[in-house]
């Protein structure tokens, strides 16, 4: 019975994807949540950020990935979320693919460099 109403206790909690900003804190990372709305008198489609402390007991998230967090109770004065999952990790140091001025097309067809 208790495990029902856990589990229903957590179903009501808001649930937000966001890239992890920084994680130099000890299990607490920054997660930079955007959201793209309508300008109430020009229409224009206009982005709007904000970030949020979570809390990550294990500190398997890292800068650059995209995380789900969900709503918790207050766990300090700023932080009141916690991970749930790593969606996607951000590509490690080592693997990025950098271009060399070699590789690079010339800037102009039929002139070399």
């Amino acid at each position: 019975m208790p495990q029902k109403k856990n589990r229903q206790r957590n179903e009501r909690k808001r649930t937000v994807t966001g890239i992890v900003t920084s994680d130099r804190m000890q299990k607490t990372i920054a997660v930079k949540i955007e959201r793209r709305l309508r300008h109430p008198r020009f229409g224009k489609i206009i982005r709007r950020a904000s970030t949020f402390l979570a809390h990550d007991e294990d500190e398997k998230a890292h800068i650059g990935d995209e995380v789900e967090i969900m709503e918790s109770r207050p766990l300090s004065k700023r932080k009141s979320w916690r991970l749930v999952r790593i969606i996607k990790p951000a590509a490690p140091e080592g693997k990025a693919r950098s271009v060399s001025v070699a590789e690079a097309e010339p800037l102009v067809e039929g002139e070399e460099t």
